[in-house]
């Protein structure tokens, strides 16, 4: 079913279907009107639309909830449109301001190109890497100098400026606003006049800046883009937006199994949501499989699902597979088929030290706390006593539910 705002137009099939994955768990797409326009135009020429996403490098890994956009990317690369992943090794030199409070410390450009190594490569488990342009904006940033950076700004003004929320709340507690933040959504916005762009992608945090590269294409006297802004995604918390700096995250690189443990973690609740997002499954499969929930099907059948599609599309459908049947000898009480294997000496060897030393525990004050909360086994039997010493031989130790070790004790 086509949106509502099309169902008076005459739409071609493709165009209305090309509408509906635009907005599918969109926040906002703007100006819709102009986004049909440029759809239709590609349609009748044959020439694909120009869709842009810009990331900075500003850590080594992404997690799933910067997937958020790229998923949307790939849907729309799909459909046959030139995709260009951004990466923003020149504006992290800046630092965004986006969601601050205080300004953001720039990165070192030996940070920027270690962390501009990998982004691409774990980008590239979502997009289709022989249809993606890959572009730096240090190409077309480096070359403005002083003399260009003055002409720039010249196009937008400060009262415009502190119209975006976080400066403006910023400046009325008497917080520090530093004059190269502003550069920032300029440098960003010139992206898109460099790239020219019919369309950009990025969070609902980054829509200040979007909006802007929207009125430099226009200084500039090009066609202007249109933007659209996807949810960030909340974390295995269900509250909190999903970030590493608050522990509730899934890294793109973890492992399998890790990977779909943390998946059946969530609430039922935040699954669909997931779903949603994260999700290649069409609108109507989703819906009815949230119907067979509703009608009595277990809910952890759609998580497991879930969980073994995110894990397949960032390792395969066999690691999936396995992580499955993992999780399920764990919460039998089994051990896993492979957990890492390690050599200590000094036997007899005190608990909580042995936990330190086999990587289970940060210290031996660590160690002693999950030996006093009930979670640490010694061959499936839970440990109780902080002041035992392990002969030598071999163990399978456990703490928690996911983590193992087998020590080897000499």
């Amino acid at each position: 079913m086509k949106p509502e705002f099309v169902t008076s137009q005459s739409l071609s099939d493709d165009v209305g279907r090309a509408l509906e994955i635009s907005l599918r768990g969109a926040d906002e797409l703007l100006p819709q009107e102009e986004w049909v326009r440029k759809l239709q135009r590609a349609e009748a020429s044959g020439t694909p639309l120009r869709i842009k996403l810009g990331l900075d490098p500003t850590a080594p890994d992404i997690h799933i909830g910067h997937t958020v956009v790229l998923n949307k990317l790939r849907q729309l690369q799909d459909l046959g449109h030139t995709v260009i992943f951004l990466i923003g090794d020149f504006t992290s030199t800046i630092g965004d301001p986006s969601g601050r409070n205080t300004t953001r410390p720039p990165l070192t450009r030996e940070q920027i190109e270690a962390n501009a190594q990998t982004y691409y490569r774990q980008a590239s488990l979502v997009l289709d890497p022989a249809r993606t342009e890959i572009r730096y904006n240090s190409e077309w940033s480096d070359p403005l100098g002083a003399r260009g950076m003055i002409q720039l700004a010249a196009k937008y003004t400060v009262a415009r400026m502190m119209e975006r929320d976080d400066f403006s709340k910023r400046f009325k507690a008497g917080q520090s606003i530093s004059v190269h933040e502003f550069l920032y959504p300029l440098m960003q916005g010139y992206d898109s006049v460099a790239l020219r762009s019919d369309l950009e992608l990025g969070g609902t945090d980054q829509k200040f800046n979007l909006l802007v590269g929207r009125h430099l294409q226009q200084e500039y006297g090009q066609e202007p883009q249109c933007i659209l802004t996807m949810p960030l995604l909340e974390g295995l918390d269900g509250v909190e937006k999903m970030s590493k700096s608050k522990g509730n995250y899934i890294g793109v690189t973890e492992e399998p199994n890790t990977m779909f443990a943390k998946v059946l973690s969530i609430s039922d609740e935040l699954m669909w949501r997931w779903y949603t997002l994260l999700s290649f499954r069409s609108i109507a499969e989703i819906a009815a499989l949230k119907a067979e929930i509703a009608g009595g099907r277990n809910p952890k059948d759609a998580k497991v699902a879930l969980a073994k599609e995110i894990t397949a599309r960032f390792h395969s459908a066999a690691a999936a597979e396995a992580a499955e049947q993992d999780f399920a000898n764990r919460s039998k009480g089994g051990v896993p088929d492979e957990i890492p294997e390690v050599a200590l000496a000094g036997a007899p060897l005190g608990i909580a030290q042995l936990l330190k030393q086999a990587g289970l525990a940060p210290s031996t004050s660590e160690g002693n706390r999950l030996i006093d909360g009930g979670g640490v086994r010694i061959d499936s039997a839970v440990v109780s006593d902080k002041g035992l010493k392990l002969p030598a031989g071999s163990y399978v130790v456990q703490v928690g539910k996911r983590k193992f070790a087998r020590v080897q004790l000499s």
